[in-house]
């Protein structure tokens, strides 16, 4: 079977990585790709919003199962357009239509949903630019700290917590007047606080069935002890210590189940990945968001505890046959540390050549903003790679994943010191 997957950061790699390892897989290719993909399949010069591209290349390479990387493709709706396409109706892809993908698409449409299918998650309001003043009103209301959040994509850097009442109206008008996020921030959610401890579950699903695949916990800012801008994720673990078996379950049963039976009362058959950002407040589960794909950097610690042929769970998902799939994980830890380019989130360079990666090293090296020039890899994003460590505990995998960066550099490299050791000391 040929397979494309769809995407070129980390989260592609780690899944193509997977992929490539199936019997079943003949040919993989990667679009567009990094440098990384490219010694695990063939990449494509085809951008993720070139529809037609990815239709011409599915048709030419016989492409049978399509695995869709980001979000934008999916809530553009790239699964409608090639199912529309002559010839391509019977293919296989994992991510769901433009109406499932609005979940993540719009965070007004997925609190609503949260809200109809009683599924726990912050009290929140909407407004648009012409409600304004509403929207302050409501603010004065309101305990801070309070969330803003801008209704569309933005990146993953939408989301404000706004400490006091000031900061909170500052945040209300830039996006609402200001444009800070063009059209993702048309409209706003003015969303309760919820004070816990942050984690993601992961969930593949054909639509009826589902498999829970391990979770994990991210780290977004760029500086140590969670300090500074947002960032796309600086690192990552799993599983999560503090996600018991009984936590867990609730999340399935409070969660992950309401959320698949509102999916189909809406007439949506949901194929693909669901990632659910919570809150474990004292114990109980609240859903921050939805995301419509697995996430990155979380893919680089999740994908490698799963055993088995995971082309064939894939397989599985996009044909309705899921409840055939016995999934298995290792109990051993996975944590990843990425690297970036100095500057990032904000400006940075690219083109600088990236030294060490023939070195030997005991971890997984996924690559996010890379590519290939006149045979030497060089760095293309702000996210450059990630090193993925796994061991039989916590210390022992971020060992390795701190001893594989120390071996690789470019200029002005820089990765958090501190990634999971929230988790080895809590409450420090």
């Amino acid at each position: 079977m040929n397979v494309l997957v769809l995407g070129s950061g980390g989260r592609e790699h780690t899944l193509a990585w997977k992929i490539a390892q199936s019997s079943k897989c003949d040919t993989l290719y990667i679009a567009p790709g990094n440098a990384g993909t490219a010694a695990v399949g063939k990449n494509l010069s085809i951008a993720v919003s070139d529809f037609a591209g990815i239709a011409g290349a599915i048709a030419e390479h016989a492409i049978r199962l399509l695995v869709i990387g980001p979000e934008d493709p999916l809530v553009n709706g790239l699964r409608d357009y090639l199912l529309g396409q002559p010839g391509l109706q019977n293919l296989m892809i994992i991510g769901p239509d433009a109406a499932g993908a609005q979940l993540e698409g719009s965070k007004d449409f997925a609190k609503a949903f949260m809200q109809e299918n009683s599924i726990p998650t912050a009290a929140a309001k909407s407004f648009t630019a012409n409600e304004i003043d509403r929207a302050y009103g409501y603010l004065e209301e309101q305990p801070t700290p309070i969330v803003i959040k801008a209704d569309g994509l933005a990146a993953g850097k939408g989301v404000i917590i706004a400490p006091s009442k000031d900061e909170a109206r500052k945040a209300v008008k830039d996006m609402l007047l200001n444009n800070k996020f063009a059209e993702a921030g048309r409209k706003i959610l003015i969303e309760q606080y919820l004070d816990g401890i942050e984690l993601s579950v992961f969930v593949l699903t054909d639509g009826k069935h589902y498999k829970v695949l391990p979770e994990a916990k991210d780290y977004k800012r760029i500086g140590e002890q969670d300090t500074g801008l947002n960032t796309g994720g600086m690192g990552a673990v799993s599983p999560v210590p503090f996600a018991t078996e009984k936590f867990l379950q609730k999340v399935e049963e409070k969660v992950i189940r309401p959320t698949l039976t509102g999916l189909n009362k809406r007439g949506i058959d949901y194929i693909g990945f669901l990632f659910i950002g919570l809150m474990n407040v004292a114990g109980e589960p609240y859903v921050i968001e939805y995301n419509v794909r697995m996430g990155d950097p979380e893919t680089q610690v999740v994908i490698p505890r799963l055993q088995g042929d995971f082309l064939e769970t894939l397989i599985a998902a996009a044909s309705g046959k899921l409840n055939t799939i016995n999934l298995t994980v290792t109990p051993a830890t996975a944590t990843t540390v990425v690297g970036v380019a100095g500057g990032y989130p904000e400006q940075y360079a690219r083109g600088n050549p990236v030294t060490g990666l023939a070195e030997p090293m005991e971890a997984l090296v996924f690559h996010a903003g890379t590519k290939a020039a006149e045979n030497k890899v060089v760095t293309n994003g702000g996210r450059v790679l990630a090193a993925t460590g796994m061991g039989n505990s916590l210390p022992e995998a971020l060992n390795k994943s701190y001893a594989a960066l120390k071996k690789i550099n470019w200029q002005d490299m820089y990765y958090r010191r501190d990634i999971g050791q929230d988790l080895l000391n809590p409450g420090e």
